[in-house]
């Protein structure tokens, strides 16, 4: 499960599509369009889909998620957004998909009309792999298998790199001083590209005029330009924000240069830098640094996991590197920067890699493994003997004494036994109140005072007029003080109701009595 519970264009999804979701992105001027991909590889989009950017068929927005079929069972790879928005795809199969708007032809398809729908971009593609994508406001590179970079659509500063200023209606190869030469790494700021070689150079060319690109100067570049300044410097990865651009070296350093009118470039001052500036990272070794061409917010993330943000986070400008809770650069843009989008294609772990909590859920109750199972109600339960004992205190004694593989259970239902077993597993429950008070029983019985009082916040989330006298007569049953007045407190609130329901005529003797005393002490009978 991708955790995008950041973003709020992702609130209105209900739970169980948010647990299908393995790929997100989040974009638009004011971060209310997003797509995502399903665990059965299937995209879908929602939000107010400007200039047709959700890839929908149509400009209507959208607060439902509506699924792209043209893109079902594609396997994105790589995604990137311009501000128009257009957005760009490349599939595991190497294939460019664009869609959105397109009035300077950054889709590459030759012409001018903004797109609905993905369409595939073949100009110059058609034998190609492409492996990524990145999008500036308003043009497009892609990076092939073979390391070629491809570039198109807006072009007033020489942002894709041919040479002119003319705008480039589709995909062109980016040669000049790349030709013969291996991309591994491309980045796109507002108005520039930037590209890092197999032997870590790095490349930049378009609009230079806060010295985004590095060069020592504020002149835009029509071709690319290494970055002389980085010489005997191994670069891995560079990002780029809306005027300024990181990068991070093989040995876990962090350069940065450009605009820094926000602190972006982490130096500790508001100067922009024209050439590359060693950022102080009090010697952690860095492994990803991260930004957006639609902020001024920046990120990185060290070896041992801790993630650090600078520049503009929210309306508070941080000229230094900042400690956060994060364990994801993607949380600092998620909560940091304006507008909130994500600075890349959010994804799972490619191994699938599950947690110790989702590993021990998945396997509650699957006979594969268990070495253990209860007979309740004549349906078994599979569960570990190892896990029940570190648990549960009443498992350590019970399978200390007993090498059996199974056991009957006669004084529990098969529903509150199971509930309990899983609660062991998950530290959840998740039963109706009415069920809730077995579960108590157990609790009780077994003093488990956690799962009991669990048992009493699911009972107080649930308690109304028909069943508050049940409830009321299981917590004096199994002593639960707290909820015993809850509930009594409750009865005499809606007293008239309570009354009337069959549950109170077919109450304890005693327990009425009680309640009347009690009721009356509260003066329910005044009037």
């Amino acid at each position: 499960m991708l955790d995008v519970g950041k973003w709020p264009v992702f609130a209105l999804l209900p739970p169980e599509e948010l647990r299908l979701i393995r790929q997100a992105c989040v974009f638009g001027s004011a971060a209310n369009e997003a797509l995502y991909v399903t665990v059965n590889d299937e995209v879908f989009a929602l939000g107010t889909n400007c200039s047709g950017c959700l890839g929908l068929g149509d400009v209507q927005s959208t607060i439902e998620a509506r699924r792209i079929d043209v893109l079902c069972g594609k396997k994105i790879v790589s995604l990137s957004y311009g501000t128009g928005p257009h957005v760009v795809i490349a599939t595991a199969d190497g294939e460019v998909y664009a869609w959105g708007h397109n009035g300077y032809s950054q889709l590459g398809n030759g012409t001018t009309n903004h797109g609905l729908t993905p369409a595939l971009v073949s100009t110059n593609l058609l034998n190609k792999r492409v492996t990524e994508v990145a999008c500036g406001s308003h043009h497009t590179i892609a990076l092939t298998t073979d390391g070629e970079v491809y570039a198109w659509g807006y072009n007033n500063s020489g942002q894709v790199g041919s040479g002119s200023t003319a705008n480039q209606p589709t995909p062109r190869r980016v040669s000049s001083c790349l030709q013969n030469k291996v991309v591994v790494n491309i980045a796109c700021g507002q108005l520039c590209s930037m590209a890092v070689l197999d032997n870590g150079e790095v490349y930049g060319w378009g609009y230079n005029c806060n010295g985004q690109l590095g060069l020592g100067n504020n002149g835009n570049q029509q071709t690319p330009c290494r970055i002389a300044a980085l010489q005997g410097i191994t670069i891995v990865q560079v990002a780029c924000g809306y005027a300024h651009t990181l990068a991070v070296t093989d040995e876990g350093l962090i350069y940065a240069w450009g605009a820094n009118s926000y602190g972006q470039l982490g130096t500790g001052n508001k100067s922009n830098q024209a050439v590359p500036t060693l950022i102080n990272m009090e010697k952690e070794r860095m492994v990803e640094v991260a930004a957006c061409h639609t902020s001024h917010t920046s990120a990185a993330k060290t070896q041992s996991g801790q993630v650090y943000m600078w520049g503009q986070c929210r309306v508070q400008a941080v000229a230094g590197p900042h400690l956060t809770h994060f364990s994801a650069t993607d949380d600092v843009f998620a909560c940091f920067a304006t507008p909130a989008v994500t600075w890349r294609l959010l994804a799972v772990d490619g191994d699938d890699y599950l947690t110790v909590a989702q590993s021990l859920k998945r396997e509650f109750d699957s006979p594969e493994i268990s070495d253990l199972k209860f007979l309740v109600d004549g349906k078994y339960i599979h569960v570990h003997k190892a896990l029940l004992k570190i648990r549960c205190e009443h498992f350590r004694d019970l399978l200390n004494e007993t090498d059996e593989d199974s056991i009957e259970i006669h004084q529990f239902s098969y529903l509150v036994y199971r509930a309990f077993l899983e609660y062991l597993y998950t530290d959840t429950i998740n039963l109706p109140p009415e069920d809730a008070i077995g579960l108590l029983d157990l609790a009780t019985y077994y003093r488990e005072t956690r799962l009991k009082r669990l048992c009493q916040e699911t009972i107080k989330r649930g308690i109304s007029e028909d069943n508050a006298i049940t409830l009321l007569s299981a917590a004096v049953k199994y002593e639960a003080r707290d909820l015993e007045e809850f509930c009594f407190k409750f009865c005499v609130n809606h007293l008239t109701a309570v009354t009337q329901t069959q549950a109170f005529n077919d109450m304890d003797h005693d327990l009425l009595k009680n309640f009347i005393s009690k009721a009356s002490r509260y003066g329910a009978f005044k009037n």
